[in-house]
């Protein structure tokens, strides 16, 4: 994604978050079906042109609260579930019918903002989601409401969405929503409120825009889209908040529509591997054979079959050391093993792993997203 040119046309993987407002009918509680089927057009139209798309798409709640009878009065925690777990399906196979007509798989992914902090959990998903990816199907995520253990706050599939751009590395985060992107105040209240076109960084004065969520079907807000800019830009990760109410909004989107483009910070995926270098204490460590170092310094990932010693007791997801054989330390890194299966399969190719440990995990035992070289 250019800084100097933010765009669609930019970006190879993309996330489009989608609020209840767009998704409903507020009439009927009906799913808008032409409004969505507009989106699949847009959706094929990208991938056509080789690009990735995930969906993160509220509305489970609005599609069941009509039919379960809870729509005059604020909804209490356990009818908020009750809601989700009815209206799910009907989300679900709405998406579903709008991306067949395009000859695309829909896949239904229900996270929680837990699922992206928890490492293990956050290497699952994106395992999930890339494999999604790579067979071409196109996610369709919500957050699991149905077993939420707070209140469902304002905002949440706006961090959602962030936090998903994050995990799986997009290129671009759209916010669909009902205003054409960031004012300098609320222009429905201020005729003087000026359009901000591109945000190159967010500082305290462009947060303070945020103002406050509105009431009605959108549970989120500028200020919740502020957060999730936050969260998107710091991963590396441009983000455009735009007019979903239109009619194919990814299309006038990619044709130039107004909007507003935060740009990434240039150290965004640094930042990441940052982290990894130096603030979390390793709790194993993985010896690797000359050959796995040199393939390291190329910046390929760390294969089973360089390790020649596993040490310490560590989990999926925990920070460990590499080093060599005689003890130079190379790179820090996130395993994607538990000590006891990086023992099994250390030496062995890829291609043996599910032989050995009797199910298929990935070919590496740090990705080399996950692993910072040292030095």
């Amino acid at each position: 994604m250019s800084l100097q040119s933010p765009s669609l046309a930019n970006a190879h993987r993309i996330v489009v978050k989608i609020g209840s407002a767009l998704v409903v009918n507020p009439e009927t509680a009906a799913p808008r079906s032409a409004w969505l089927a507009s989106v699949a057009a847009d959706v094929a139209a990208l991938r056509a042109m080789g690009k990735e798309v995930v969906l993160v798409s509220s509305g489970a709640i609005s599609l069941a609260r009509r039919a379960l009878g809870l729509t005059r009065r604020k909804l209490r925690l356990e009818e908020k579930q009750a809601a989700a777990a009815v209206g799910q399906i009907r989300l679900a196979g709405a998406w579903q019918e709008a991306l067949a007509e395009h000859g695309m798989n829909a896949a239904q992914l229900l996270l929680t903002l837990e699922d992206s902090e928890d490492r293990r959990r956050y290497l699952n998903a994106r395992a999930t989601l890339g494999t999604l990816l790579e067979l071409g199907c196109v996610p369709v995520i919500n957050e699991n409401d149905t077993v939420a253990t707070a209140e469902i706050r304002f905002g949440d599939n706006d961090r959602l969405a962030a936090r998903v751009a994050e995990m799986i590395g997009a290129d671009a985060l759209v916010l669909l929503s009902d205003i054409d992107g960031l004012y300098t105040a609320d222009p429905r209240r201020n005729p003087d409120a000026a359009h901000l076109p591109v945000v190159e960084r967010l500082t305290d004065e462009i947060m303070a825009m945020g103002g406050e969520p509105p009431p009605g079907y959108s549970s989120g807000g500028m200020r919740t889209k502020l957060i999730a800019a936050r969260i998107a830009t710091g991963a590396g990760c441009a983000m455009a908040i735009a007019l979903g109410e239109r009619q194919n909004p990814l299309k006038a989107l990619l044709d130039g529509a107004r909007c507003t483009w935060f740009l990434p910070e240039g150290e965004g995926r640094s930042a990441r591997k940052r982290w990894i270098a130096g603030s979390l204490a390793p709790l194993g460590v993985l010896r690797v054979d000359a050959g796995a170092a040199r393939a390291l310094g190329r910046g390929s990932s760390l294969l089973p079959a360089g390790v020649r010693a596993v040490e310490g007791d560590f989990g999926r997801g925990d920070p460990v050391s590499v080093r060599d054989e005689s003890g130079l330390e190379l790179a820090r890194g996130l395993s994607a093993y538990d000590s006891e299966a990086a023992r099994l399969i250390a030496g062995h190719g890829s291609a043996e792993i599910e032989t050995i440990l009797g199910w298929r995990g990935r070919d590496e035992i740090i990705h080399r997203d996950d692993l910072v070289l040292l030095g």
